[in-house]
């Protein structure tokens, strides 16, 4: 299934020297930091790694953003995210060796790559931390409601907790896990993550099914009022675009599969890839389709909140989301590990070692945890990180490296196919966040803080 570059899209074969002038010290700085450190990952290890990436707390929302969109437009919307991010994360495979000698182990170098130094720096690092630290923040929210709500199933009686103590218990478990050194240190969290992932997926639809149609219910848009359904259309769009998020990673994970001039790294990449799409495709389809046409528009923004029943089993699934988004938060925060790592070492001159770490890692940790507890505003901060930053990353930015590197020729499939990607991410990126951040505001309005 994997697919070549035509020869109009040839990569130019002069590029930037291979890195191998560094000095010991240097290469030893490599080959510490977390995205360098172990290159020995099967395509398997690709395969459930992307799908914790991609398949997290969105999946739960789908239903919802299926309320505001509509039959029509929302199935539209999901079939078009798929294709356009399977084939966005194809160039991304491709490109990780285009260059002969080298390899792009991290979304920044390949910026660097296709727009220079100092502009490629500027134009993926802050959006893809705004991706990473922000999915890092949802998913602390994520996880402590998830906790909340497994809390509240299976004893029903008992005194109310306030969601802040869940989401400090969720944080406690990562405090020790971002000790892990590298990507193949958390294999083991990220394969029982994905497993988690597809379970909790298909009791999601599996129970709305067993629960069948409501008698009354309604599939017209959720909102009441014009602007009601606009807002909640882009929101909707927001809330889709969260949920085909792996891209942020991709090359992360690619870095860390051996590769030879003989057996390149993207022959394994692209078949863990597609064996993680197809996970997709059968936990988003059925979740989104099923959750609507049982619940209609009072869905709630998180699928397992609308089903109370049989409880044992939206307990058991409440606790696997629990456990996938353990994996999908030291996913997400690896690369940025390895950002601030690379800092600290390279540029301040800390010493590397196990005291640097300790130290960068828990602050981090305590970072998005504080951030979760003082907003913790599920459906609304899925849209607008969703809108904001996933966007680009995800559906439009391969499209605009592809085209400046490979440079294929104008009105070719090629260039028409980057450019549609372009044009729909665009608007995407503009028009998702206005409804993600309503959403906020209107939450905010009856929020108390630390409730």
């Amino acid at each position: 299934m994997a697919v070549q570059p035509s020869m109009e899209t040839q990569a130019p074969g002069n590029s930037s020297p291979p890195k191998d002038g560094r000095s010991a010290q240097e290469k030893a700085v490599e080959d510490w930091l977390p995205i360098n450190a172990s290159r020995n990952a099967k395509w398997w290890y690709s395969a459930f790694h992307n799908v914790t990436a991609m398949v997290g707390a969105g999946v739960l929302g789908l239903p919802y953003a299926m309320s505001e969109l509509g039959w029509g437009a929302g199935i539209t919307v999901l079939i078009l995210s798929w294709v356009i991010t399977l084939y966005t994360l194809w160039q991304m495979v491709e490109m990780h060796e285009m260059v002969p000698g080298r390899r792009f182990d991290r979304y920044h170098e390949l910026g660097q790559y296709a727009f220079g130094e100092k502009l490629g720096l500027w134009i993926v690092v802050p959006q893809q931390l705004v991706v990473e630290v922000g999915v890092n923040i949802v998913y602390m929210v994520t996880g402590g409601t998830s906790l909340k709500k497994f809390h509240d199933t299976v004893c029903e009686d008992c005194k109310s907790i306030k969601l802040t103590y869940f989401i400090m218990i969720f944080a406690s478990v990562h405090f020790v896990l971002s000790q892990l050194p590298n990507f193949n240190s958390i294999s083991g969290v990220s394969l029982a993550a994905a497993v988690m992932s597809l379970s909790y997926s298909t009791i999601a639809w599996g129970a709305s099914v067993d629960k069948g149609k409501l008698d009354d219910v309604d599939y017209s848009l959720r909102a009441t009022t014009t602007p009601g359904k606009v807002f909640g259309f882009l929101g909707a769009l927001g809330t889709v675009a969260f949920a085909y998020a792996g891209h942020n990673v991709v090359l992360e994970i690619q870095a860390t599969i051996p590769s030879t001039p003989e057996k390149p790294s993207k022959k394994p990449m692209w078949r863990g890839v597609v064996v993680a799409y197809i996970v997709v495709a059968v936990c988003y389809f059925p979740v989104s389709l099923v959750g609507y046409w049982a619940f209609g528009n009072r869905v709630d923004s998180d699928i397992l909140i609308t089903l109370s029943r049989p409880k044992w089993l939206i307990a058991l699934a409440n606790m696997m989301v629990v456990i996938h988004v353990i994996g999908s938060y030291q996913i997400y925060a690896m690369p940025v590990f390895d950002m601030i790592e690379t800092v600290l070492v390279k540029r301040l001159k800390f010493p590397p070692g196990l005291t640097l770490r300790l130290i960068a890692r828990t602050v981090y940790v305590a970072f998005t945890m504080f951030i979760a507890i003082t907003f913790p505003f599920f459906d609304g901060l899925l849209s607008f990180f969703g809108g904001f930053a996933f966007a680009p990353t995800t559906y439009f930015l391969p499209c605009i490296m592809w085209l400046a590197i490979y440079k294929p020729r104008r009105f070719s499939l090629s260039w028409f196919t980057n450019w549609i990607c372009i044009v729909l991410g665009v608007l995407l990126m503009v028009l998702a966040p206005i409804g993600g951040l309503r959403n906020i505001i209107l939450n905010a309005k009856t929020y108390k803080f630390y409730q």
